[in-house]
């Protein structure tokens, strides 16, 4: 649609016509009556197939209708929500907008409004739809409503109506009457009149254009003579006075009309003639009092629908502030429809508008209403019975607010929004077809007449703010036509017909979109098509044609746009974006002739067009959507491809087309010399009907290098292939590279291929050329593939004679060929044989081959010359017996010579068809490829259900003779076999094992779980000898590993195992045995010998290698690891010792360590004293954990050694013992300190938590909800909660809500405990103070009542993390088990978690918090 900028040069117009010729034809409205309405009509019945798609919502019937006075006395208020009986009415539907490639304006939001106008406007669909609507300044009517203006001070223009004629309200009072021809025909009323009335704010006329009745801004109303401009009626008295006529409205009843007031009320008038006297009579059909109205509809039928059932209810629409009502006005007044709006902006606009549409082949009235950015859409029908049933169809969400709703036709709406911008939507689809924007309309609005001014403004509030964007007077529609009343103009839109949205695309020199609107128009998906008429297929003649003109056009432009300087490129791209429209659109007319004949000739006027044009027949040739092309096209296009290289594409094409009409042996000549054997094969099977020539062809190329034994190239080898491929579908009755050979044909190609590769000799043969050389090349090509398509031929064949014939035949060739030949490999031989095994494995096998034939290919695969190809040989011959050629071999010899050429997979196929399952371990064994696979075969063997048991025990039998290689082989594998299936035989195999390393090997995978042998050891109940043997063979074998083994191992004698372990000399495992034993001090000992031997090497080393360097001694490394371990097992078990029994462990380490020191004299000084020094150090440090230090003192004082004088050498382990003492006594204090900060402060926290008072929520019981105040009968306990809640005592006692703790009864808040009844004691129990305290029995233990509970729980609140003491006191219990935690009677918690397991765990160095009382 288009906005036209400069309206006073209308002579501008698409069409080229005169400004007269141009308004004549968009006003002439005595024939848009019955052109339009028909046209609607028609409309209707064509789309009858293309109903509305969405779910309908029936609104059920009510039982009792409610009457017009209870509709009148209901409270119009926002809060009385009037429910309809379905209340899905009034979700929002998901509409479904996919299905279109423009944007839709429904909205499958159905949430805020405000997030509905944040949505950016959609892209308009300009490109797709073209310009749907014209829109023209009506120059006539508009210089004369200016004029009136200024020279008989009629005022500015106020309200429209338009029939056949037009009439114009003024301000002051005057009303304006023009012909289709714009002549002003009548000026009814004078400025007088206007001074008592006001401005005139309302029109209508009614059916047959006699009558005008103009409504007042003061209220009064007049009936005018529209033929002699009479003044007929002058009412002042229909409706109460001082209140501005919003609407009035003629019915279809010329006798009757309707009213509505600045007061909200609505009238009926009826118009009688008695006597000669015209009086009007008012009844009130909606009161102001209970609620605004300020829309109102009736429903106008057009003359040929008259007859309509529904018309005779005289059916009109009301919208309120709050809903909106359809009632009848005939034949009795009647209430059919009440609809609640819902919550809507207060300033947003309602709107009604009726309209006849055609759904389901019926054509009924549909209301459309709305108020803000939703359109609901009613269907009204009449059922059987005589009553009206209204049907709810989608409806449309929209991202802007409405001001006005117009229907242009059955199929299309004109929306106006709040910012005067037009959009125009396909209903059914909710697709927006075209958006304008009519600012310059200069829209007149009624705001005036909402606020009543004229009248003193005796308005609500909220009927004046809807009337601030009120236009309702302003824009009316007849006939397909909408007319806008401006400030000083009138504005005619109607939509254009299918020529001018075309045409209009065209002069804007949009010629693909043009093309694409009138393609539209010719499938019929268009939208708002308007001028189309007749059958479908009419009409797509009419736009072919018009769609013909244009591409002519197009090709024009193309050739006239072309650039004649610059790069090829550049117009090679301009005729690439050009001609493939015209190619395209030729191909949809289905006009070829066209596009061949004058297309082809106006664009090879340009060597680049016309080879753009031939690339585009490319896509739609390989699809076979083209096909007829002419042979000057053809040989054209072939060229073109060969001159550009494009030999590829060139082959693709060939295939494609009929090539009859092109000179074959040109095209044979050009495929053969570009390679193109697919094309080659092609023309001569379609050209010629030859179908041996391009097989010889391939033959001489591939033939000479194969039989002289040379390695094919590449080329080669595809030409091969696709002989291959060829001579396949030939048998097969296909055509080559596609499609199907005519039937009539198939016998014939099939025979002349058959004869042609079973030929003696090729045609002009050389003298040494062998017999049948077709079929020796394709074997030697490829001897699998060629077999192949040979056993699909043989699928396909019949059982008649000719075909069996050919069959044997081929098979003598192949035998004859095959086996008198040694130039084949034994795959090749062996896929013979194999084809030959499944032929002859057939129930309905036909052929014959000599058995003899068999035994000797037998031979060939099992003796050959050398021992090549062993692999090979064994899979042709495991391939032949599984096809079927088992049959044809003796067992016995098979087997014999599988065995000695060493064939075990053969070997293993026959032993499984005779189940001799024990003979396939043989054959596993033995075969170095598979050995390892033994093991599963055995497993699945004795496992799987379905062997026998005799076979499951000659299998575990063999399985036992071979149990040694089984060890050897895998020992986890042998080890997990016997624990699986025969964990009670374990001695005899230990036994059968006779070499020691495979026995030690077997038990450690048995017994060492960390061996990863998957077996339940529990279940296996190894007694403790075989443990102790495999212990005795771990020493022999691995005697660094009996540690790490001993400590994942169970069920061993501690007293058996030490005896070997000390035949084995394993020191270090006896002591490690002896503690585990218990023997603590023995273990000691045995450590302490070690240490003391390493320290004599050491002294004995000094002695001998006095000036060697020590710092890398292992000697040295030695004693400090010895030391470490000796260290460990004293520090491990002191714990469990009293202070003589950990002397008797420390005392003598620290004496064996200083004893070397002690030797040595000052004149000759230990090699390693400074490094014992260190050593002796450490054992000082850790013995201080265990033993007082002036024992130590004392101990190294009483040495001899140290007593007389040479307590200088020990001078620094005193003095670091003496550093270590002040460093821990330090600790102690400031630990000290600490904690008693720490629990001061807690428990002041604490005292402070347990006294603080408690404010109730309420002052009344939470249970009986009477204050506590008034309850004076009885002498009754208040009971308050931390929670806030207040309880009578009584109240709770008839709740029972008491719980017995530590014989104790201790109350909990009811509402609390109801509402968690699972929780724990601290979690639902409340803090509680009474009014009386009765004292509570003593208990034997301390126990915290639920107030101390929340009080110490509050306090742990108090704390970032956790607190010191909660961390010494984890750390006590840890180390003591006889420690307890403190408040131990309060844990009625969860179970005691770490604090060094919680998530938030962190240490906090910093000091408590101070408070300060």
């Amino acid at each position: 649609m288009d906005n036209e900028p400069d309206h006073e040069n209308v002579e501008q117009s698409l069409c080229a016509k005169t400004t007269d010729e141009e308004l004549n034809k968009s006003f002439n409205l005595e024939a848009s009556l019955s052109k339009f309405s028909y046209i609607d009509l028609d409309k209707e019945l064509e789309f009858k197939n293309d109903l509305i798609d969405d779910k309908e919502f029936d609104i059920p019937q009510v039982d009792t209708p409610p009457t017009l006075e209870s509709i009148l006395n209901e409270t119009d208020d926002e809060d009385d929500s009037f429910v309809l009986e379905d209340p899905t009415l009034l979700n929002i539907d998901t509409i479904d907008s996919h299905s279109y490639d423009t944007s839709s304006v429904a909205s499958s939001d159905s949430g805020d409004r405000t997030n509905l106008k944040r949505k950016k406007k959609l892209p308009d669909s300009f490109s797709l739809h073209g310009s749907v609507m014209r829109h023209s300044l009506l120059k006539g009517i508009s210089a004369q409503i200016v004029s009136a203006a200024d020279k008989v001070d009629a005022g500015l223009p106020t309200a429209i109506a338009v029939s056949s004629l037009i009439a114009v309200g003024t301000s002051h009072g005057l009303a304006l009457i023009f012909d289709q021809n714009q002549a002003l025909r009548l000026c009814l009323g004078s400025t007088s009149v206007g001074g008592q009335y006001g401005a005139i704010s309302a029109l209508s006329i009614n059916n047959d254009c006699s009558r005008l009745l103009c409504g007042f801004a003061k209220g009064q109303i007049t009936m005018w003579d529209l033929a002699s401009g009479k003044l007929l009626r002058s009412i002042t008295d229909a409706h109460p006075p001082g209140t501005a006529i919003l609407h009035i409205k003629f019915t279809d009843d010329p006798t009757l009309a309707v009213c509505n007031d600045s007061g909200g009320s609505v009238f009926e008038l009826t118009f009688k003639r008695v006597m000669g006297v015209r009086t009007c009579e008012s009844r009130c059909l909606f009161s102001g009092s209970k609620g605004e109205v300020c829309c109102i509809e009736p429903l106008h039928s057009k003359p040929e629908l008259k007859d309509h059932p529904i018309t005779q209810f005289s059916l009109l629409a009301m919208a309120s502030l709050t809903k909106i009502l359809v009632i009848g006005l005939k034949p009795s007044l009647k209430v059919w429809m009440t609809f609640p709006y819902g919550r809507m902006d207060p300033s947003s606009v309602p709107l009604l508008a009726w309209h006849f549409v055609a759904v389901h082949n019926y054509v009924n009235p549909m209301l459309a209403f709305c108020r803000g950015d939703v359109v609901h859409f009613l269907l009204v029908k009449r059922d059987e019975s005589g009553a009206i049933h209204v049907t709810k169809q989608k409806h449309l969400h929209l991202y802007y607010d409405l001001i006005n709703f117009t229907w242009i036709n059955s199929r299309t709406i004109v929306l106006l929004d709040s910012v005067e911008k037009l959009h125009v939507i396909d209903r059914q689809t909710q697709e927006e077809l075209e958006t304008v924007e009519i600012s310059e309309v200069q829209l007149v609005y009624n705001s005036s007449h909402f606020k009543s001014l004229a009248t003193g403004g005796n308005v609500s509030q909220a009927l004046a703010l809807v009337g601030e964007k009120a236009c309702y007077q302003s824009i009316s529609s007849y006939g397909g036509q909408i007319f806008y009343l401006g400030t000083k103009s009138v504005y005619v839109m109607m939509l254009r017909s299918w020529r001018e949205r075309v045409d209009h695309l065209l002069k804007q020199d949009c010629l693909t979109e043009a093309l694409a609107l009138a393609w539209s128009f010719h499938e019929g998906k268009a939208k708002a098509v308007v001028g189309l008429s007749g059958d479908a297929s009419k009409r797509k003649a009419v736009v072919a044609d018009r769609m013909v003109e244009i591409l002519f056009h197009y090709a024009d432009r193309a050739l006239k746009k072309c650039p004649d300087q610059g790069k090829i490129q550049v117009m090679e791209q301009h005729f690439q974006d050009m001609v493939p429209v015209i190619v395209d659109y030729c191909l949809l007319l289905q006009r070829k002739d066209l596009l061949f004949s004058q297309v082809y000739d106006k664009l090879s006027e340009n060597s680049v067009a016309k080879g753009v044009f031939l690339e585009c027949l490319e896509p739609y040739i390989l699809s076979d959507k083209l096909v007829g092309i002419t042979p000057q096209v053809m040989k054209d296009l072939i060229v073109h491809f060969q001159d550009k290289k494009l030999m590829e594409n060139v082959e693709a094409l060939i295939v494609h087309m009929d090539i009859t009409s092109l000179d074959i042996q040109q095209v044979v000549l050009m495929c053969w010399e570009n390679r193109l054997y697919d094309a080659m094969i092609y023309v001569y099977n379609r050209g010629m009907n030859e179908f041996i020539s391009p097989m010889e062809k391939l033959f001489r190329v591939i033939a000479p290098p194969l039989n002289a034994g040379k390695t094919l190239t590449d080329e080669q080898v595809v030409m091969g292939n696709k002989l291959l491929v060829y001579i396949s579908c030939c048998l097969a009755g296909r055509a080559y590279p596609l499609g199907d050979i005519p039937e009539d044909l198939v016998p014939l190609v099939k025979n002349q291929v058959f004869e042609f590769l079973i030929r003696l000799h090729s045609t002009e043969a050389p003298p040494e050329e062998e017999i049948y050389p077709y079929i020796r090349t394709l074997l030697h090509f490829d001897t699998r593939e060629f077999l192949n398509v040979l056993a699909l031929t043989f699928e396909d064949f019949k059982n008649d004679k000719q075909a069996v014939e050919y069959q044997q035949r081929i098979v003598d060739i192949l035998l004859k060929v095959m086996v008198e030949n040694s130039d084949f490999t034994p795959s090749q031989v062996g896929c013979l044989f194999t084809f030959l095994a499944r032929q002859l494995a057939k129930p309905d096998n036909t052929l014959f081959v000599n058995r003899t034939l068999f035994d000797q290919v037998l031979e060939f695969l099992c003796s050959p010359d050398d021992d090549s190809r062993h692999s090979e040989r064994q899979q042709v011959l495991l391939e032949l017996l599984q096809a079927g050629g088992i049959v044809q071999f003796e067992e016995s010899r098979l087997i014999r010579m599988a065995e000695k050429a060493e064939f075990y997979q053969i070997c293993e196929f026959m032993y499984e068809r005779e189940h001799q399952y024990d003979k396939i371990i043989d054959c596993y064994l033995r075969d170095p490829l598979r050995e390892e696979e033994v093991f599963n075969y055995i497993h699945n063997i004795l496992s799987i259900p379905g062997h026998s048991a005799e076979e499951k025990q000659s299998v575990w039998q063999k399985a036992m003779d071979h149990i040694e290689e089984l060890v050897s082989l895998k020992p986890c594998k042998a080890a997990e076999l016997v624990a699986t299936h025969f964990s009670e035989q374990i001695e005899t195999v230990i036994k059968k094992l006779q070499n020691q390393v495979l026995l030690f090997k077997f038990l450690r995978s048995l017994l060492d779980p960390r061996e990863g042998i998957h077996v339940n050891q529990e279940l296996l109940q190894i007694s403790p000898c075989i443990i102790e043997q495999f212990i005795e063979l771990l020493c022999q074998f691995s005697p660094n590993q009996v540690i790490e083994t001993l400590q994942v191992l169970e069920c061993y004698r501690l007293e058996e195992t030490i005896q070997i372990t000390q035949k084995y000399q394993l020191h270090e495992v006896t002591a490690y045995l002896l503690e585990k034993k218990g023997d603590i001090h023995g273990a000691f000992l045995i450590m302490l010998k070690r240490l003391q031997s390493k320290l004599q090497e050491i002294t004995h080393q000094d002695e001998i290698f006095l000036n060697l360097d020590t710092k890398e001694d292992p000697s040295l490394k030695n004693v400090e690891e010895t030391m470490v371990e000796t260290i460990a097992l004293c520090q491990r078990n002191s714990h469990n010792l009293n202070q003589q029994q950990r002397e008797a462990l420390w005392f003598p380490l620290l004496e064996a360590m200083m004893a070397p020191q002690k030797l040595s004299s000052s004149a000759a000084p230990h090699l390693h004293s400074e490094a014992l020094k260190s050593l002796t150090m450490q054992v000082l440090n850790n013995m201080a954990a265990f033993i007082a230090l002036p024992s130590i003192l004392q101990r190294i004082l009483q040495d001899p050694v140290y007593g007389k004088g040479k307590l200088g050498e020990i001078q620094g382990l005193i003095l670091g013992m003496l550093d270590t003492f002040s460093y821990e006594q330090t600790l102690l204090e400031t630990t000290t300190s600490l904690l008693n900060q720490d629990l001061h402060w807690s428990l002041c926290n604490l005292r402070a938590s347990v006294t603080r008072g408690l404010n109730p929520k309420q002052d009344y019981c939470s249970i009986c909800l009477q204050q506590y105040k008034r309850r004076q009968e009885m002498a009754d306990e208040i009971i308050v909660f931390s929670c806030g809640h207040l309880y009578h005592s009584f109240c709770l006692q008839s709740k029972e809500c008491t719980i017995e703790i530590e014989g104790q009864t201790r109350w909990t808040c009811y509402k609390c405990s109801s509402i968690n009844k699972v929780g724990k004691l601290n979690e639902n129990s409340s803090e509680v103070k009474k009014g009386r305290i009765t004292p509570s029995q003593a208990t034997s233990e301390p126990v915290l009542d639920p107030q101390q509970i929340q009080a110490f729980d509050q306090l742990c609140h108090l704390y970032r993390g956790s607190s010191r003491l909660a961390l010494l006191t984890e750390l006590s219990q840890k180390r003591g088990s006889e420690s307890c935690r403190p408040f131990s009677g309060s844990q009625s918690g969860p179970a005691f978690t770490s604090v060094f397991q919680k998530e938030n765990f962190q240490l906090q160095l910093i000091p408590p918090p101070v408070t300060e009382d």
